[in-house]
């Protein structure tokens, strides 16, 4: 079956595709109306999105790359009025202007609990034995 998804900057390097993303994880919608996809893509660029384009794949196309990339997907059927939510994470994981952007993992020191923690820690789950 034939499901139409939105695509930023298609066809280039810096391709994005659009996900919600609730409970920090992202869901691909794919719709199956050209129509809905569109509308829903109108939407997105009255809150200030790029231009997104609307791009037919197959929907097993769709699921193997939500798969591979640890992405939840929706199907929406023809005729449905998905609407955007009012706001936008703050910080999306593809820069519209660049490259993708991964939230960096924490350094050694940033992620290193003081002693007096460690100790809390450590005497909580003594007690626990």
């Amino acid at each position: 079956m034939q499901v139409y998804v939105l695509l930023f900057n298609a066809g280039t390097d810096n391709e994005g595709i659009h996900s919600l993303q609730a409970n920090g994880r992202n869901t691909v919608l794919m719709f199956e109306d050209e129509d809905d996809a569109t509308r829903f893509g109108l939407m997105l660029e009255a809150q200030d999105f790029p231009t997104p384009d609307i791009e037919a794949f197959e929907q097993d196309e769709i699921e193997e790359f939500c798969e591979e990339a640890g992405f939840d997907l929706r199907l929406i059927p023809a005729g449905s009025l998905m609407v955007p939510p009012d706001s936008a994470v703050e910080a999306m994981d593809w820069d519209p202007d660049g490259e993708y952007v991964a939230e960096e993992p924490p350094t050694a020191d940033e992620s290193r609990l003081s002693n007096e923690e460690l100790d809390d820690i450590r005497q909580r789950l003594e007690k626990l034995l």
